[in-house]
């Protein structure tokens, strides 16, 4: 009778497995399908099959290799396993002796059922690293040479960059392998000539000259390991703070030490195995291998680098670390973009009062360009004044400039957006988050220059998109952008009324070509399981033009699409007569640069530990460009000498475009990014000491200046201005500033400049961007948060400050602009007041400015000015510190040519 009962258990667990394995593989397949779906609708299907093609031809090709090793190895062993045939006969004639016979059959004819599922798992486990380190595998196998050779080695860059990393992961995981190899042939041999008695007999040779075939190799292979410990003394820190890279101990001890390790370890090694082999050579190996542990001691142990540290490299660290510190200085500003930085010196105005007159017209021309709010505050004033419905939110406030009226004019601006959470929770439904509430709509814009106590002024506003200086946007839904959105369907069947629109009656169905056609029950199902949300499957407001929208989230939507770039924290919105784009700042990092200072920078607002890299190398080397209606993606290469990008470029034909390939509209509005010139100014505060000398003294350091009239204080950002082009007067450029100032004091040290610049033919810009340097003489120039100081000492506008502070307001003094004009540098800083009622409203109140000693209040930016020209003329007899000159033209300048500088008016 057959136990039906132990039937029935084996059904249900034959059945539970069959389910788990057809949910996930369904689930795997799911994934796979919603990916490619995406990848073909923004037209990146090749590149899509080409990254995966990537992905599991290197894995799988290191793991067919490894494979290959370990199972020829084994195969070879169980033919080298002597076992005489007769003694086999007659050892199966005795009962115990039937059990060796299985084991030995097993060893040298079951390779096909031991060895291949043995080599099988063994080889994935080695290959496990590269699974991981697959994209740097490409790199290797693209990257160009670099065309500079580290300060040490002589190497190529490149070699660093590409090759080094994936030489480390091989020689680790072949290290790994033959020490395996070695140790199971060993195993192998041993079982067969000691466990059967009668095969104690000596080894045949096949077998001795395989082991020692394998020993040798494992020795050859711990050689180069010692080798590439040679580069790995690049990238030490023990220097630190001085200098970062190996100094006079890495590099006259520990380097010959690593010599000596290779030399006596490859001799005493190969002396073991001719002593194995031929019985000789035994006091040979030991005294090799003596030496060898004598020198991995010495390089183990610490007291011998401390000695020469204490008595020789501490006493004279000029001289015995100079050359260090000079590749140190070098290679970081080589790794970070600072090579090529051009300073600039100025005579001083002597006369101010003088000065005034000559800029005079010239500082009228650029009042409308000089921010007086702060970004975040704007974010409150845009979504009390135009967000209008409950369901819009601003996105962060970005800095832009646009030829308005036949003049550029730096802006400020904001995409309204949805967000789902900003419904009653009654509305919270699936229908109203996936079919209705569906996107943003339009954006604001206002111009830089606001006057305080006045209604704001206003280029482009609500829902009808009304601009009072003729921007227009035909479409300006806002389908993507920097919210998290969930997943949308659009057209559908609701035949709902626009919830953008003005007018009820007005509807609109989206008509781009982005997004997945839900044109079948298929693609409704694979999408339902994918987001666990039956309502997908079963809505019948979904028809077959329908589309379903996601990944709608710029940052996730890049990231998703070319996961080996960092992204910027601050992607920025570029409005166009046609719609609106999203464009965002991309680089290429690498933690490999030869010598050049380790870095820990985090590229996102609020970033966990986890999230921020530690890296030696960044290239600011691609821009993409994200349409806010249809999310069409492009990539654009905008530093076509960044070897790591040319290596991607390589591996994926057809994903990057030139710059110049970039609509016009949209290449006036690239910029310098703020992230990568914070960082940069951070580093260079210190390595513009190029000298090892100066280096060391540390006397002219840089800090970025204090923020004191914010509270708390706090180091100024850079910040974005409008300025003539000192270079081609007929260009302006939008460029960001960042005024430092020596380390522990307050006076301005030098003003620094970074943006796009213009080619040496004044032709075009170069958009990899350069750094300008204006350097101050040797005279005291009041920083920041001196005129900070002179603006709490000024008796009027403590008084005015006291006089609302009565009232209940709260007083928040904005950031300082620094404005160079001539020969001349005028300080700026909003004042704004908010309301102690419930709804906080910022309010632009009053406007201070500043040159030299004298510092005047008033509610516009053309009143003060005018206020402190007369105050500088009354005051001619005091005498006045000198102010920065920078070269930006005095006399007002023409709208620049569209030839020149791409510019479209509205």
């Amino acid at each position: 009778m057959p136990n039906w009962k132990n039937l029935l258990i084996f059904l249900c667990v034959a059945l539970a497995v069959l389910a788990a394995t057809g949910l996930i593989a369904g689930i795997l397949l799911t994934h796979f399908l919603v990916d490619w779906w995406w990848f073909k609708a923004l037209n990146f299907e090749p590149y899509f099959w080409l990254r995966f093609l990537y992905r599991y031809i290197l894995s799988g090709g290191v793991t067919l290799f490894f494979f290959l090793i370990f199972f020829l190895n084994f195969w070879a062993a169980s033919r080298y396993l002597g076992v005489d045939e007769t003694e086999f006969a007659l050892l199966a004639q005795s009962p115990e002796g039937k059990g060796y016979l299985r084991l030995m059959h097993r060893f040298q004819s079951g390779s096909m059922q031991v060895y291949l599922p043995l080599s099988l798992v063994l080889a994935a486990i080695i290959a496990m690293p590269f699974y991981q380190h697959w994209e740097d595998a490409l790199l290797f196998f693209f990257g160009p040479a670099a065309g500079v050779d580290d300060p040490l080695f002589g190497h190529d860059v490149g070699f660093h960059l590409f090759s080094y990393p994936i030489f480390k992961l091989i020689q680790n995981a072949l290290l790994w392998t033959f020490i395996l190899l070695s140790g199971a042939m060993a195993v192998l041999y041993w079982v067969e000539h000691y466990t059967i008695p009668t095969q104690r007999k000596e080894w045949p040779p096949e077998a001795r000259a395989h082991l020692t075939g394998l020993v040798v190799v494992t020795l050859l292979i711990q050689c180069w390991g010692f080798i590439l410990e040679r580069y790995g003394l690049l990238f030490t820190n023990k220097h630190e703070p001085v200098f970062y890279g190996p100094g006079f101990v890495e590099m006259n001890y520990q380097l010959p030490l690593i010599w000596l390790s290779v030399l006596t370890f490859l001799g005493a090694s190969l002396s073991v195995v001719y002593f194995f082999n031929r019985g000789r050579g035994l006091k040979t190996a030991g005294l090799l291998g003596i030496g060898f542990l004598v020198v991995l001691g010495m390089r183990q142990l610490d007291l011998i680098p401390v000695l020469l540290d204490k008595y020789l490299v501490k006493p004279n660290p000029v001289k015995t670390e100079g050359r260090y510190m000079q590749a140190n200085i070098d290679a970081t500003l080589d790794a970070f973009g600072l090579r090529n930085v051009k300073y600039v010196d100025f005579d001083l105005a002597s006369d101010l009062e003088a000065e005034i007159d000559r800029i005079g017209p010239a500082l009228q021309q650029h009042l409308s360009n000089i921010p007086v709010w702060d970004e975040e505050l704007l974010e409150d004033v845009f979504q009390q004044f135009q967000g209008i419905r409950p369901y819009y939110n601003f996105s962060p406030v970005d800095v832009g400039r646009y030829p308005i009226n036949n003049r550029l004019q730096q802006v400020d601006l904001a995409a309204r957006e949805v967000n789902m959470d900003k419904l009653p929770d009654a509305a919270k439904n699936w229908e109203n988050r996936h079919l209705r509430y569906t996107h943003g709509f339009g954006a604001v814009v206002i111009p830089a220059a606001q006057r305080g106590e006045e209604p704001m002024q206003w280029y482009l506003r609500d829902l009808e998109q009304q601009s009072p200086v003729g921007m227009t946007i035909k479409r300006p839904d806002v389908y993507y952008g920097q919210e998290n959105l969930d997943y949308a369907i659009a057209p559908n069947k609701l035949n709902a009324v626009d919830i953008s629109a003005s007018e009820p009656e007005l509807k609109s169905d989206y008509r781009a070509k982005g997004g997945v056609p839900l044109s079948s029950l298929f693609r409704k199902l694979i999408y339902a399981v994918y987001y666990r949300d039956e309502k997908l499957f079963f809505s019948f407001n979904i028809d077959e033009n329908s589309k379903i929208l996601y990944r709608r989230n710029i940052v996730d939507r890049i990231k998703t699409l070319a996961p080996f770039l960092e992204l910027d924290s601050d992607p920025y919105l570029a409005v166009t007569p046609n719609r609106m784009y999203w464009i965002q700042d991309a680089y290429t990092l690498s933690p490999h640069y030869p010598a050049a200072k380790a870095v820990r920078f985090p590229f996102k607002v609020g970033a966990s530990a986890t999230d921020i890299k530690e890296f030696n190398y960044i290239r600011n080397s691609v821009k993409v460009v994200v349409d806010a209606y249809n999310g069409t993606t492009k990539f654009y290469i905008s530093d076509p000498t960044d070897p790591v990008i040319q290596a991607y470029r390589k591996a994926y034909p057809g994903l990057f475009k030139d710059v110049s390939e970039m609509l016009p509209l949209l290449r006036e509005q690239l910029r310098y990014p703020r992230d990568l010139f914070a960082l940069q100014m951070q580093l260079y505060a210190r390595y513009h000491q190029t000298n090892p000398d100066q280096f060391y003294q540390q006397s002219e350091t840089w800090a970025f200046a204090q923020n004191i009239g914010v509270h708390p204080p706090q180091p100024m950002r850079p910040y974005y201005l409008t300025i003539d082009a000192p270079d081609c007067p007929e260009l302006q450029k939008f460029v960001l500033i960042s005024p430092m100032t020596p380390v522990g004091r307050d006076n301005l040290s030098v003003l620094a400049v970074a943006g796009p610049m213009e080619n040496e033919t004044c032709s075009g810009l170069d958009y990899a961007g350069k750094l300008v340097i204006y350097k101050f003489p040797q005279k005291q120039i009041d920083g920041p948060a001196q005129i900070s100081a002179l603006i709490d000492q000024d008796p009027v506008i403590r008084e005015q400050f006291t006089l609302w502070d009565q009232r209940g307001a709260r007083i928040n003094r904005g950031r300082t602009i620094v404005l160079p004009i001539g020969h001349a540098v005028v300080y700026v800083q909003p004042v704004y007041i908010t309301a102690s009622s419930t709804t906080k409203i910022p309010q632009l109140a009053r406007v201070i400015v500043s040159m030299g000693t004298e510092v005047v209040m008033d509610r516009s930016l053309d009143a003060a000015l005018k206020k402190l020209m007369a105050q500088l003329k009354a005051h001619d007899g005091r005498p006045q510190p000198a102010a920065l000159p920078v070269p930006i033209e005095a006399e007002p300048a023409q709208a620049p040519a569209e030839s020149k500088s791409e510019l479209r008016s509205y």
